[in-house]
């Protein structure tokens, strides 16, 4: 029995604004490079890092780094927990903004988050699974 167990990445445009996670089958199957860099595909990210030259100066401006610095890495890499915590942290913000729009009670279940990714996942630091007790991934510890 093989699970695959799906990396989690954090994709961001400084151009734009836009910060997106997605799992590795979410960039190879929908349109999430599309959405957030405009481009079909990764490899057109190269092209664009090299030729584009607001998209450059914003990478430079977002990370203080000169254009000879520039990586893929620094637009698209694999999420970390403190990543994670701050998409958390958007998700419950938007639920309270909706409920606020709704005119429903927004301090009813402001925490609860529903599971953004599958089950487990892997992040810099490690697998992780998610907890339902605090809406959230944990640490998975290797007690076998």
């Amino acid at each position: 029995m093989e699970n695959t167990i799906e990396t989690v990445y954090r994709l961001e445009n400084p151009e734009k604004n836009i910060i997106k996670f997605a799992t590795g089958t979410q960039l190879r199957y929908e349109d999430v490079i599309k959405e957030v860099f405009g481009v079909a595909c990764i490899n057109d990210l190269h092209m664009m890092i090299q030729y584009n030259k607001s998209f450059q100066t914003s990478i430079c401006n977002s990370y203080g780094i000169s254009e000879k610095k520039i990586t893929l890495d620094k637009i698209i890499r694999i999420a970390s927990k403190a990543d994670m915590l701050t998409f958390k942290q958007h998700l419950i913000e938007n639920k309270q903004n909706y409920q606020q729009d709704q005119e429903t009670d927004p301090v009813e279940n402001t925490t609860h988050v529903n599971r953004p990714f599958d089950t487990i996942i892997k992040l810099q630091e490690g697998i992780y699974q998610w907890d339902d007790s605090n809406y959230s991934y944990s640490a998975v510890t290797n007690g076998a």
